[in-house]
C-alpha cells in the first residue's frame, strides 16, 4: 500500500470520490466500507482520513456534483431561444450522456442519496422536487404553444427520467448498441411521443 496514484487531470479526492462511486454502485453505500474503499485505492484505511472525514462525506460529494451539474444544464436548457421540444430534448440528451458517460456517479447519486444525512438529506431532496417542477414547467409550457399533446406534465418527467435510469440494464447487457444509437433511439422515442 502507497500514495494515491493520480494523472494530470485527477486529483487525490477526484480518485477517491471515482472509486467511491464505484463501490457504492457495486455494493450499495450500507454495505460498503472504508476499508474496502482503501484497499481499492490503494492506500492503508487511516490514509484515507488524510482527505476525507467520513463514508457519509463521499455520498454528498458524489450526489451533490452530480445535482449540481444538472441544474446548471438546467438553467442554461431555460435561457435558451429554442421550442419547449427541442429544450426538452437538450436536456434529455444532457441525461442520457450523462447515464451512459458517467454511470457510477450518477447511479449512486439517483439510487444511494436516501442515505444522505440532514441537513443534507432535506436540500438533496427539495431540489430533486424542484428540478422536476422546473422540467415540467417546460413541457406545460409546450402544451400552452401547441407544440405539445395535452399531458400531465408531473407524469410526462417522472417516465421520462425512470425510462434513462432504465440505462443501468444497458450498461448489464453484453451484446449492446453503441451510447450514441442509445440516445438517438430514446430521443425518437422520448422526444416524439410528446410531439403534437
Amino acid at each position: 500500500m502507497g500514495r494515491i496514484k493520480t494523472n494530470n487531470n485527477a486529483s487525490r479526492q477526484d480518485i477517491i470520490l471515482q472509486k467511491a462511486a464505484i463501490l457504492f454502485k457495486e455494493k450499495g453505500f450500507k454495505a460498503a466500507s472504508m476499508r474496502e474503499l482503501a484497499e481499492v485505492v490503494g492506500v492503508e484505511a487511516a490514509s484515507l482520513y488524510n482527505h476525507i472525514k467520513s463514508k457519509n462525506e463521499l455520498l454528498h460529494e458524489i450526489c451533490f456534483s452530480v445535482a449540481n451539474k444538472y441544474n446548471e444544464k438546467l438553467e442554461q436548457i431555460e435561457s435558451m431561444d429554442a421550442s419547449a421540444l427541442k429544450k426538452i430534448e437538450e436536456l434529455l440528451r444532457f441525461h442520457i450522456s450523462s447515464m451512459v458517460q458517467n454511470f457510477d456517479e450518477v447511479f449512486v447519486s439517483d439510487r444511494e442519496w436516501k442515505y444522505l444525512t440532514d441537513p443534507y438529506l432535506s436540500n438533496f431532496q427539495t431540489q430533486r422536487r424542484t428540478y422536476r417542477k422546473r422540467f415540467a414547467a417546460i413541457i406545460e409550457d409546450g402544451i400552452k404553444k401547441k407544440e405539445i399533446k395535452k399531458i400531465d406534465a408531473t407524469t410526462a418527467v417522472l417516465i421520462m427520467l425512470h425510462a434513462i435510469s432504465g440505462i443501468e440494464s444497458w450498461h448489464r447487457s453484453k451484446q449492446k448498441i453503441s451510447g450514441a444509437e442509445l440516445e438517438e433511439n430514446m430521443i425518437t422515442i422520448l422526444v416524439g411521443g410528446l410531439k403534437k
